[in-house]
């Protein structure tokens, strides 16, 4: 591989390595050579994703983890310092919808439940924010860093239904642009911040809603795919690419971007 598009050797912070996109991030990134650092939500998760990722390659540790408690972070950061002696990524996965934060097409605004709008804004927004806290500092100190974070679709245009979700992920790419401007003013060049804007990819969370019990679309998805120019689904591994470049040093004067990979999503407006 050209060696401006490698991360081996680099040590990667990765919230959600328990999940489907985070899992194939970390996958990928100890494949690459990366030595990376998985941060789970729950204790069952440790031994089960930490085997994944030594099948990998690289020296992996993984650690339980709540994304919105500054000081767990603060100690498995301290820790991660220790064992490798630098961090030179965070990718924030940790993420995910909350139910009674939508607005489905038989219910209405204030049918929303407001505890739940609350929980997927932290889920999401605080979940990136507080990692990007703790590391940030970990990076200025050492004058290197990368953050690569996650939005959505449905930042890029009010998606139905998604009320809270789209919220908070705009918040996320409205935060990424404002945390790189930050820190390459104050800390230098070499501490960079993005975002990848993944489009639609069937994982567990969304199956149901994108397909039917028989495979077939369901009237959701018909529409997802007509406004899409591939016509087609993505699949994860296709993200693995974008968030590689992203970290490497190909990527050395890219900051404040929120990349789209979406197969046009994005760009077309259906006519």
């Amino acid at each position: 591989m050209n060696e401006m598009f490698s991360v081996a050797g680099k040590v990667a912070v990765i919230s959600g390595a328990a999940g489907v996109l985070g899992g194939s991030l970390a996958r990928h990134f100890a494949s690459q050579g990366a030595d990376v650092v998985g941060l789970v939500h729950r204790t069952e998760q440790v031994s089960e994703t930490l085997e994944s990722l030594q099948a990998c390659g690289g020296n992996p540790q993984v650690y339980e983890c709540n994304v919105m408690d500054a000081e767990s972070l603060k100690a498995i950061a301290s820790s991660v310092k220790d064992s490798y002696g630098k961090v030179d990524i965070l990718i924030n996965v940790a993420g995910g919808n909350v139910k009674g934060a939508n607005v489905m097409p038989d219910q209405n605004f204030w049918d929303m439940k407001l505890e739940d709008w609350t929980k997927v804004l932290d889920l999401n927004l605080n979940g990136t924010v507080y990692p990007c806290y703790v590391f940030s500092e970990i990076f200025a100190a050492q004058g290197f860093g990368c953050i690569l974070n996650i939005s959505s679709m449905a930042a890029y245009d009010a998606l139905t239904r998604v009320a809270g979700y789209g919220a908070a992920k705009e918040g996320v790419s409205n935060f990424t642009r404002w945390l790189s401007a930050e820190l390459a003013i104050k800390y230098g060049d070499k501490i960079r911040v993005n975002a990848l804007a993944p489009g639609f990819f069937i994982g567990k969370q969304n199956r149901a809603a994108l397909l039917n019990e028989d495979g077939s679309l369901t009237e959701r998805s018909v529409k997802v795919i007509a406004k899409t120019p591939m016509r087609r689904f993505g699949d994860l591994t296709e993200l693995n690419g974008a968030a590689q470049f992203l970290c490497s040093d190909a990527a050395s004067f890219v900051t404040g971007v929120v990349l789209p990979v979406d197969g046009g999503f994005s760009s077309f407006s259906g006519v």
